[in-house]
């Protein structure tokens, strides 16, 4: 036989077309609310959602993050693995080609012999009757799916982790120029009641409550200070710099807080068709698939596999003839039949545990839409909320400001006691501190709704799981 006739038999082997065991794969019904114009939220989701913001420090923060952090980084591999285990699969549904070759010596019991040589190529395939390589290949890709989904995760949980990094870092730069101008305020404070209490036009009691409200911004100040360093090392951690650059590098600032610009209100609804773009939604969804596809593998486990080898080559009575002449032509080809007798209950035991996989992937996928739409209502809610938050701080600052302004003079002029003064000056310093913190949250509530909403995706996202795995 020659290698053409056995190649074309291994051939037609491959395309026999057997029955695959198990299910077919089926999205899982979810009682959804009903659909909202995906357009709508463009902002939330477009794939660099933090340049809404106009910053851009921020944007460079961000594709600094993209390329160096070790999360991501690493996230990225696992999707290498997966894509590689695809190409294992795959290739256990194909012909395997080796050469073989052996040499030996054969005689009787007078110890005459003579020498046999062969050399040649072995065809080994094992025909897919029942799908076994076919739903594992399906599993293997199922898997890739799923890698690539968690991938998009880290990179979306990292790009929104990056923005609260710096809008934080933002912050507490506000709040540190808020207690240096307040401690300044006290120190001029105390250097006019020092000189009052010299000249005899204040008591000992107004001055000590002065420097010790004093002390107490003071001691805030340092406070924040710690706060910034620890905020700065956790950026550059998400930014993935080396040691020598967190300790030599400073981190940039752009934008205050209070010049970052705000996206649109968010509108009325919910769009489930972009929560089933979340990366943690397709990933679960990869998972389930995955585990649908391992029912089938296992199911034919129950079933016989028909191995096949196929051999051609050379023989020869010397090996020195073996590649010069004197050789000639050999070929085999053989299959078997081997099947379960008797396992123990161990094929029993397996279909059992990846029905059980199934049932906890489905509950997972279940559950991670649940949370999505939890996290998506929460998000909307707090977008909204937030605003009129910082609205209201907003005005109590405006408000204390004035009446700081007013008590400020009424003390100058002898009206009050420095004790009204001192309670209007730290109502006022806890005012501006409220609205920093009340300003962070507005814009880490926005931050919040991009990651909730899937952001990060784009059209070619939209794939049916089902579709991509054919």
């Amino acid at each position: 036989m020659k290698f053409n006739q056995i190649s074309a038999l291994l051939a037609a082997c491959v395309l026999v077309g057997g029955c695959m065991m198990g299910p077919n794969y089926r999205k899982p019904l979810v009682d959804l609310p009903e659909e909202t114009a995906s357009a709508d939220y463009s902002v939330f989701t477009t794939v660099k959602w933090w340049e809404a913001f106009n910053d851009p420090i921020l944007n460079q923060m961000e594709e600094e993050a993209l390329q160096y952090n070790k999360d991501l980084r690493l996230a990225m591999a696992r999707v290498d693995e997966a894509r590689a285990n695809v190409g294992v699969a795959v290739a256990d549904q194909l012909p395997g080609l080796s050469v073989a070759g052996e040499t030996g010596r054969a005689g009787n019991a007078r110890g005459s012999g003579q020498t046999q040589s062969t050399a040649g190529a072995v065809v080994s395939f094992e025909l897919d009757l029942w799908g076994k390589y076919r739903r594992l290949s399906e599993a293997a890709r199922a898997q890739l799916l799923a890698s690539e989904a968690n991938r998009d995760n880290v990179r979306l949980a990292l790009t929104a982790n990056v923005a609260r990094g710096y809008f934080s870092l933002r912050a507490l730069d506000e709040q540190l120029n808020i207690a240096t101008r307040t401690l300044q305020t006290r120190q001029e404070s105390v250097r006019v009641y020092q000189s009052r209490y010299e000249n005899g036009y204040c008591t000992e009691v107004d001055l000590r409550r002065i420097e010790a409200s004093m002390a107490s911004v003071q001691a805030q100040q340092q406070e924040l200070k710690l706060s910034i360093e620890k905020a700065e090392t956790a950026l550059t951690v998400l930014l993935g710099r080396s040691p020598r650059a967190m300790v030599q590098d400073g981190v940039e600032r752009g934008q205050s807080l209070a010049a970052m610009t705000l996206v649109p209100d968010v509108p009325e609804g919910l769009p489930s068709d972009l929560l089933a773009r979340r990366p943690d939604v397709r990933q679960a969804e990869g998972q389930l698939m995955a585990a649908n596809a391992n029912i089938g593998a296992a199911r034919a486990a129950y079933f016989p596999s028909i191995p096949l080898t196929a051999s051609a080559g050379y023989a020869s009575a010397a090996l020195n003839q073996l590649f010069t002449g004197g050789q000639q032509g050999v070929w085999a080809l053989t299959a078997k039949v081997t099947g379960p007798i008797f396992a123990g209950g161990k094929i029993r035991s397996q279909n059992k545990a990846v029905k059980a996989k199934y049932v906890q992937m489905l509950a997972t996928y279940e559950k991670t839409v649940q949370g999505a739409f939890k996290e998506a209502l929460d998000a909307i809610a707090a977008n909204k909320i937030n605003r009129d938050v910082f609205d209201s701080y907003q005005q109590q600052t405006r408000a204390m400001r004035r009446s700081y302004d007013l008590t400020k003079k009424q003390e100058e002029a002898g009206l009050i006691d420095v004790t009204d003064l001192l309670n209007v000056e730290s109502t006022l310093l806890s005012a501006e501190m409220s609205e920093s913190s009340a300003r962070l949250s507005e814009l880490n509530s926005v931050v919040t709704l991009c990651q909730a909403l899937g952001g990060g995706w784009n059209q070619n996202d939209g794939f049916s799981a089902q579709e991509k795995t054919k």
